[in-house]
């Protein structure tokens, strides 16, 4: 069995091919580079194209990060190869540190504090009452249902939103059927945990940022594409929203010339919410394979119509 690893790090290659090696000492494991052998599995984040005109003998091809998105984009990805992403790999205790550090920054207002220190000003203010805070979690998979549970267990009023009906202790759950505009009505901070589809592509526009209640503030620590820049930037100026955490952008590295940097109500993060977690992950990915010689399913499998 030959298992390649396709990484533009080569730090996370090497490391991947090591650990791998540990748990499948049976198998034959290299990093990729054009033209390498064919492979029976391929673990990766792609960004360079001609990958599958080369690699025609996969069985499967595992996401090294819990998005699919910049698989699924690649050219020559066959329709049929199955795609797996990673569950959590140890992301989910980093993303709730993110977002908890982020909606406490409101709840105690940090940056109020941040302003009044540039002038030299004592001014104590009153703190948000959690209850005051509501948090909206759109997106309730293996990620977004942890923080939204944590959130909860933290004591603040939390709501979630998916495609499909789901059930957490603590959340109040919204989906389809009780429609997107009824769910940010009521979030006073909203974080995004979304796959990027083709449905969620752009989908906070102009009209979704407002309907969130004035003075919202918005966390992305998904996909930059999730939402419309200038629509965005609108909704900060009019003051419609109060503030944005961004962690993931439409391009990235963000441009230097980009407009989220000079702004005084954005705090940008360089894609480090969470980070995949290779002790975490090479153990999962190791036991997903020796199933799938076994001819059983596995879990993370991508649904290719809905793209995660």
């Amino acid at each position: 069995m030959r298992i390649v690893i396709a990484h533009p790090r080569a730090e996370a290659r090497e490391q991947w091919v090591r650990m791998l090696g540990e748990l499948l000492p049976q198998a034959r494991i290299e990093g990729w580079a054009p033209g390498s052998a064919p492979a029976d599995y391929a673990i990766g984040w792609l960004d360079t194209p001609g990958f599958f005109d080369e690699q025609t003998r996969l069985r499967a091809i595992f996401s090294a990060g819990a998005g699919v998105d910049h698989l699924m984009k690649q050219p020559g990805l066959p329709p049929r190869l199955p795609v797996v992403r990673l569950e959590d790999a140890g992301m989910g205790p980093q993303m709730i540190e993110y977002c908890l550090h982020e909606i406490l920054r409101v709840q105690r207002r940090f940056d109020d504090y941040a302003a009044a220190q540039r002038e030299s000003a004592w001014r104590p203010l009153p703190a948000l009452a959690r209850a005051d805070l509501t948090v909206g979690v759109f997106g309730l998979g293996v990620l977004g249902a942890q923080v939204a549970s944590a959130l909860a267990d933290f004591g603040y009023p939390v709501r979630g939103y998916s495609r499909s009906p789901k059930s957490i202790d603590g959340v109040e759950c919204f989906d389809e059927r009780s429609g997107l505009q009824s769910f940010l009505g009521g979030c006073r901070m909203l974080v995004l945990l979304a796959p990027l589809t083709e449905t969620t592509r752009g989908l906070f526009d102009a009209q979704r940022l407002a309907w969130l209640p004035a003075g919202a503030s918005l966390v992305n620590v998904a996909r930059g594409p999730l939402i419309d820049d200038d629509a965005l930037l609108e909704a900060l100026d009019s003051g419609h929203l109060a503030s944005a955490t961004l962690d993931v952008f439409g391009e990235e590295p963000l441009p230097p010339g980009h407009p989220f940097w000079r702004h005084p109500k954005i705090r940008i993060t360089p894609h480090v919410s969470a980070m995949t977690m290779v002790e975490e992950s090479a153990p999962q990915v190791a036991r997903k394979i020796l199933a799938l010689e076994r001819g059983e399913a596995v879990g993370g499998l991508v649904d290719r119509r809905r793209g995660y």
